[in-house]
């Protein structure tokens, strides 16, 4: 396994500096504690996910940029792929759910990408993508078990110390596969970490208090949080979290619609299921709510229908 450090998030900030956008820190209230969003829904791509593929294909070389890429995604990944590529003249190929949200599906081809579709729940998204990358020549660049594209999302952490002028005493952070909350982690190491991840997609929740990687169970049941929909952690992000002792809650599709009404109506934030999670988590009691915590609004492409339907 590779071993990713605070350094190498430092260097993914100077290596993208230009290529994403310091999303703002939002002042808020909930049961009386004052506490901050960090609104990475307003980031380039809609979500977090620019930074890390930012990082990786910048970090590619000339001869590696000619073979093109391929990722796997539900679409925040892919749009942060398929966007970093088009920038940088590469060509990419990615994986998606045949579920995919249409609107992340509409933002990934906009962007130059070939999608190459496939069953959640039949066909392994990992297997396509090696059997493309052995055809083509492609680099594969996965969304989370990389530590160029942990680092990456971990300047997330950086933005938020040099804006509060150090550690919070805790982050909340949606949890997917894990790329998210383990680059922070390194980015903040005097902060807690709480994860996020939706019911019966909690996998690093249990991976953690297993002490091992434990995938995620036979028949998940569905959920608002495509974004979150990982069957399984990696060594990378998981070795992070666990050596953090990250505590990792699992909110339910009632307590994730309630946040992303509340982002809405008290911020007129628009923020998608899985990137409200780590929200759902304070404002449903399953973590509290501390005094000067940061919590990570990950991402906002969230069909306008749902979402209207969501804050209705």
């Amino acid at each position: 396994m590779v071993e990713v450090s605070r350094e190498h998030v430092l260097e993914a900030a100077r290596r993208i500096a230009g290529s994403v956008v310091r999303t703002p820190l939002a002042a808020a209230s909930i049961r009386g504690r004052n506490v901050w969003l960090k609104c990475e829904c307003l980031q380039t791509g809609g979500a977090f996910k620019l930074r890390g593929a930012s990082n990786r294909l910048l970090a590619l070389s000339e001869e590696e940029r000619s073979r093109g890429v391929v990722a796997f995604s539900s679409g925040n990944h892919a749009q942060g792929v398929a966007l970093a590529a088009h920038r940088l003249g590469i060509k990419a190929t990615i994986v998606m759910p045949s579920d995919a949200p249409a609107l992340k599906v509409e933002g990934t081809r906009a962007n130059g990408a070939q999608i190459i579709f496939y069953d959640r729940m039949t066909e392994s998204r990992e297997a396509i993508a090696a059997e493309i990358a052995a055809s083509s020549g492609a680099i594969v660049v996965p969304s989370f078990d990389d530590p160029w594209i942990v680092a990456g999302q971990g300047t997330v952490g950086l933005e938020i110390i040099d804006e509060l002028g150090g550690d919070p005493p805790v982050i909340a952070v949606p949890v997917g596969g894990g790329g998210l909350a383990s680059g922070i982690a390194l980015a903040c190491p005097e902060s807690r970490i709480i994860g996020a991840e939706p019911e019966g997609w909690d996998d690093m929740r249990a991976s953690i208090a297993r002490g091992e990687i434990v995938p995620v169970g036979a028949n998940p049941p569905p959920t608002l949080c495509d974004a979150l929909q990982t069957p399984r952690v990696s060594p990378i992000t998981f070795s992070i979290l666990d050596s953090r002792e990250a505590n990792i809650v699992s909110v339910s599709d009632a307590e994730v619609s309630d946040a992303v009404r509340w982002a809405w109506s008290a911020h007129k934030l628009v923020v998608e299921p899985g990137g409200a999670a780590a929200l759902a988590a304070v404002l449903s009691s399953k973590t509290d709510a501390e005094e000067g915590m940061v919590i990570v609004l990950s991402g906002g492409n969230i069909d306008p229908a749902l979402h209207e339907r969501l804050v209705a």
